[in-house]
């Protein structure tokens, strides 16, 4: 339920003229030293692996073994040499690649998909986690498979596999049992076995209940080391090998974290919050040599910092950005000292920042003549005694007299509007090149407020939420020159939901447009393929508690609605299937406000393929221009 609009549309994917010119740097590794960065690095044609120096940005050497094969999962081994995965589209296979000095050679090749490769402590093998004979890409967010023949029988099996260095594999055999779903793991300092976040049965729908485990490196025998009452990410060991710690929360999906920081022993016990109470959320960890590292949001800053257990994090560098590197949000050396991210706000695009980790300094300038095509402006507000925290979107050259605002809600709904560049092409700056204002609230159950705030819309979908968006754009009309008779609503999967069902509780928009939503949370339980997700925050099934499901669902109060509403999906959606979009159109037909649904071929969440998004974009702004621009 993570993905939104924004993350969606609002890709950063333009330049000065072309949106394919802007330099994009992905996948960001820092070598153990802290002296190298290695990313994935295009201008618009294929990316290649690239190595710079954190001295002075300068390339060092690029790495491109494969003229039609896409490149991902960096990583460096101890000694300094680099390891990442070949991806062969047309052959259907990964091959993990290890590269040294001089050469570059293949270790293994997977028949399917693989990710996340780690070399092990002592550098002579590599884990990696492999999906043989996938039949979807890894993750609920992406197109499922078409729904025939016995349904729930089979599913993809992501599982741990461990490979010699200095032999190259000609079978790939997992270590880690069949019928268990591998989603994260680290290694042991000692290397002799992994921790790593585990669930048996379907890879997609069981993340909600995955538990912490150790998995031996030899045999692959999995113990269980606790059972978190929450979520949970990015499991990390101490350098002396007894404590693990790992970040803990109310999150949405895979990939979407954020919470406090748990510890509990390796050898087992009871986790231990050791960040209880921060008005933060920690979306990133690790554990040097120095101590945990730590990346946190903490309203509209993004921080970088030092956790002691039991005390505040210490920030050191801090800005309202947002940042990303590897599968986190920043990367540490071995010591703790040095971090590197790619950076990037509304008005700057995406660069490489690297340094100590109070004094992180931008490396590349490739995108510093990319125009800025929005003034941003955080907005904070209270309401109901929470801090609430949104972003306003302004066009550079504002707009005589007073404008329309379209408000796009995030995903999640435990996510946050965080500040990206926006293209040429994403949707926001379609909007504000039309004339629109766009605000991006972040509500009770966003991240950036603490673990409290977060949870305080479990079982209140659409109630304390709304009234804070509300709120927000209340706030935002005292600072800026918004027409309150011209405003619209938008957003994809919860922030779908959120646009169906204020449709049943207010009057104040104009026009609504709903991605991915759910109208029915009844029918969604039953027909969903991630209905583990829910059980957090409505605190049982939908069949022990029908009456908390049916409290939230537009559907029930479909006769309040009367805004007209652009809906779209995809038709794979295994998170919100289209069913849910097919209900809340036939609901509206049957009242008669003004509708549109599309549903989008072979297309997952939200709708994310450049021509399908594309088209969404040029019928969301004919919608609000139809029936926002020309309200009175």
């Amino acid at each position: 339920m993570r993905l939104t609009i924004a993350a969606a549309l609002l890709v950063a994917s333009a330049a000065p003229t072309s949106a394919q010119s802007l330099h994009q740097y992905g996948a960001l590794a820092l070598s153990p030293a802290g002296d190298r960065i290695a990313t994935v690095e295009n201008s618009g044609a294929r990316g290649v692996v690239t190595i710079r120096s954190v001295a002075d940005g300068r390339v060092l050497r690029t790495i491109d073994p494969c003229a039609t094969c896409s490149y991902s999962g960096l990583t460096f081994a101890p000694g300094g040499d680099l390891v990442f995965l070949v991806r062969d589209g047309t052959a259907g296979t990964v091959r993990l690649t290890y590269a040294d000095a001089r050469t570059t050679r293949t270790v293994a090749t997977i028949a399917g998909i693989a990710q996340t490769p780690r070399v092990s402590p002592d550098g002579k093998r590599i884990a990696l986690l492999v999906t043989l004979g996938a039949a979807k890409e890894s993750g609920a967010t992406q197109a499922g498979v078409r729904m025939v023949g016995e349904i729930g029988e089979k599913s993809d099996e992501q599982r741990l596999a461990v490979f010699d260095i200095t032999k190259p594999a000609t079978t790939v055999t997992p270590l880690s049992p069949a019928g268990r779903y591998v989603y994260e793991y680290a290694w042991t300092p000692d290397g002799r076995g992994f921790v790593a976040t585990t669930a048996l049965g379907n890879g997609d729908n069981n993340w909600w209940v995955a538990t912490l485990d150790a998995i031996d490196a030899q045999t692959g025998a999995v113990r269980s080391i606790a059972k978190p009452t929450t979520q949970l990410n990015q499991p990390r060991v101490s350098p002396d090998g007894r404590t693990v710690a790992y970040i803990g929360g109310l999150m949405s999906d895979f990939g979407s974290i954020g919470g406090d920081v748990f510890t509990v022993p390796l050898a087992g016990g009871s986790p231990r919050n050791i960040t209880a109470g921060a008005k933060s959320t920690v979306t990133t960890i690790d554990w040097t040599k120095a101590g945990l590292r730590t990346v946190t949001l903490a309203g509209d800053q993004v921080q970088l910092g030092t956790l002691t257990p039991g005390q505040p994090v210490v920030p050191g560098f801090a800005k309202p950005a947002s940042v990303s590197a590897g599968d986190g949000r920043a990367v540490f050396s071995a010591d703790g000292r040095i971090a590197a991210a790619v950076v990037q706000d509304y008005e700057h695009a995406p660069a490489i920042y690297a340094g100590p980790i109070g004094a992180l300094r931008q490396l590349t300038h490739d995108n510093d003549a990319a125009p800025a095509l929005v003034t941003a402006r955080s907005i904070t507000w209270k309401n109901e005694g929470y801090d609430v925290q949104g972003w306003l979107l302004a066009p550079r050259i504002t707009p005589a007299g007073k404008a329309p605002m379209i408000t796009l809600v995030h995903g999640g709904p435990s996510s946050a509007s965080m500040p990206g560049y926006l293209s040429e092409t994403s949707l926001n700056a379609a909007l504000l090149k039309a004339g629109y204002y766009v605000f991006l609230p972040n509500p009770r159950g966003s991240y950036g407020q603490g673990e409290a705030f977060t949870a305080a819309n479990k079982r209140d979908f659409g109630g304390g939420d709304l009234r804070d968006i509300l709120a927000g754009i209340d706030a935002v009309e005292r600072l800026a020159p918004i027409d309150d008779k011209r405003l619209g609503l938008g957003g994809c999967s919860y922030g779908g939901f959120m646009a169906m069902w204020a449709n049943t509780q207010t009057d104040r928009f104009k026009a609504i447009v709903a991605g991915a939503g759910l109208s029915n949370w009844v029918s969604y339980y039953g027909t969903n393929g991630i209905d583990q997700w829910m059980l957090p925050f409505f605190g049982t099934s939908m069949y022990d508690d029908m009456k908390a499901y049916e409290d939230v669902s537009a559907i029930y109060q479909a006769k309040r609605a009367k805004t007209p509403t652009f809906i779209y999906v995809g038709e794979r959606d295994i998170e919100v299937p289209p069913t849910q979009s097919i209900e809340w159109w036939h609901a509206l037909k049957d009242r008669n406000v003004p509708v549109s649904l599309v549903i989008y071929p072979d297309a997952g969440h939200c709708v994310t393929g450049p021509e399908q998004s594309a088209d969404v974009r040029r019928r969301a702004i004919a919608w609000y221009d139809r029936y926002v621009k020309t309200a009175r």
